[in-house]
């Protein structure tokens, strides 16, 4: 059986009618929803502490409010804060807040599929997790465009959890793309995996096992830095928008018997055991407990491995590297 793909014919956007949803978290995808739900013409209160977000959202036109305080007017309550917080400003500020029945929406699985977060038994219990960055969810949008996103329901008290999740989707732009229905549990863990094997752990850690085995063989770091990590944005960038085959139909063939020949060797089986144990890892929850353990003890590992990186000879030829780039100094942070 194939995937549904739920697109705008399939929403009831009158189930966002006349609602005042809460955005709790201004951030990365805070505000991207934020702005989304207020141009799509839905009534928005951002909830955020006084900081870098809540003067975001003031610039934006909000009046940012405590988040008890957001929360309690509100008929929806949109959680985007980061995972290792997100359970306690819940405890905290939002469940004694809630109003009954308040429809309770998630941006990410993790703290619902871990049990960090016990929602209130008479609430919608939703997620929609657009699958990309919130800048990119905002751009989409305002270009009349939309990012693809995955919907989800935890606990459906009215009947009609899906159907707002839906609606919810819908006015972010994303049903302008297509939405796909999913479970928590299912969007949380192989969010997790992508990033730790692939996105960010695999991809960082194997640009720079590239980079220090050519510059260990002698080769200009620069040189290395160019042709290990620089060139890969045209790599990923064939792949995303044509895919494996045709990606491989516009390099030489040179690099494509090398890339059919010698890829397997560097993802072999020991690699692919690797994989197995981290899904395994994710999916007993070892790995939200260790990295939770982390946050709330202070996040001195954490902060270490953050910062061995910083004067790396890798980083100092990207530095290099980017300065042949001036216009790349002109991206958003």
């Amino acid at each position: 059986m194939g995937l549904t793909v739920y697109r705008r014919s399939e929403v009831d956007r009158s189930l966002l009618s006349g609602a005042t949803v809460a955005v709790v978290g201004y951030g990365n995808q805070g505000h991207a929803h934020a702005l989304n739900l207020r141009d799509s013409g839905v009534r928005v209160v951002v909830g955020q502490r006084p900081g870098r977000g809540f003067d975001r959202a003031a610039a934006d036109g909000f009046q940012p409010l405590p988040v008890g305080e957001a929360v309690a007017g509100a008929d929806w309550v949109i959680l985007t804060l980061p995972d290792e917080t997100a359970a306690d400003v819940f405890a905290r500020d939002i469940a004694p807040a809630l109003k009954p029945r308040t429809t309770l929406g998630f941006v990410h699985g993790f703290n619902l599929r871990f049990g960090f977060i016990a929602p209130p038994p008479g609430s919608d219990v939703i997620m929609v997790a657009p699958k990309g960055p919130g800048a990119l969810l905002r751009s989409l949008y305002a270009a009349g465009k939309g990012l693809p996103a995955l919907a989800a329901v935890a606990q459906d008290a009215s009947g009609r959890a899906f159907d707002r999740a839906l609606a919810w989707a819908d006015a972010i732009g994303s049903t302008r793309a297509g939405v796909l229905r999913t479970t928590f549990a299912e969007e949380t863990e192989t969010d997790l995996f992508g990033e730790q094997v692939v996105l960010c752990g695999g991809v960082s850690a194997l640009t720079q096992a590239a980079f220090e085995t050519l510059v260990e063989a002698g080769y200009t770091p620069e040189f290395a830095y160019l042709e290990c990590v620089h060139e890969l944005k045209q790599i990923v960038d064939l792949l995303y928008e044509r895919g494996l085959t045709a990606m491989r139909d516009r390099i030489s063939n040179t690099a494509e018997y090398g890339d059919l020949t010698r890829g397997p060797r560097v993802i072999g089986p020991e690699a692919r055991e690797q994989m197995k144990q981290i899904l395994e890892e994710i999916r007993s929850g070892r790995f939200a407990a260790e990295w939770l353990a982390e946050a709330r003890g202070g996040g001195a590992k954490f902060k270490a491995l953050h910062e061995a990186d910083s004067a790396t000879e890798y980083e100092r030829a990207g530095q290099f590297v980017r300065s042949l780039m001036p216009w790349l100094a002109d991206k958003p942070a």
